[in-house]
């Protein structure tokens, strides 16, 4: 937080209204006014915004050093891990994939096993 001892009641006496607009003028970009003024540059100026190109210059560097040690083996470079992130999502597998071709077979199975499953004949 920023505190230049000065109010909003100071502009015009005590602060000149020159002085005001260098002092916004100059205000860091992680600030409320100017993320208000400019909010694709302040973007910019977050901390998550650091972090996520700190990210990408990690599997940047990760991947560079794969391809140099299968350079100098002879092998295919290894697809280098991802470094993880807060938004990456975590996909949840339940069960298997039915083929298309067996899938009304699986239902009919799935109806007889419990009929309480929701799944109801038309017939």
């Amino acid at each position: 937080m920023i505190k230049s001892g000065f109010t909003l009641d100071d502009i015009g006496s005590t602060l000149s209204w020159s002085a005001l607009g260098s002092f916004i003028t100059n205000l860091d970009i992680d600030t409320a006014l100017a993320r208000e003024l400019d909010k694709d540059r302040a973007v910019w100026g977050t901390l998550s915004k650091t972090n996520a190109i700190l990210a990408d210059i990690y599997d940047l560097l990760n991947q560079m050093n794969s391809n140099m040690v299968a350079q100098g083996s002879g092998k295919r470079a290894k697809r280098a891990a991802r470094y993880p992130r807060p938004d990456d999502k975590k996909e949840k597998h339940i069960g298997t994939a039915v083929p298309i071709n067996d899938f009304d077979k699986w239902i009919e199975k799935k109806r007889k096993e419990d009929p309480r499953n929701g799944i109801r004949s038309n017939d």
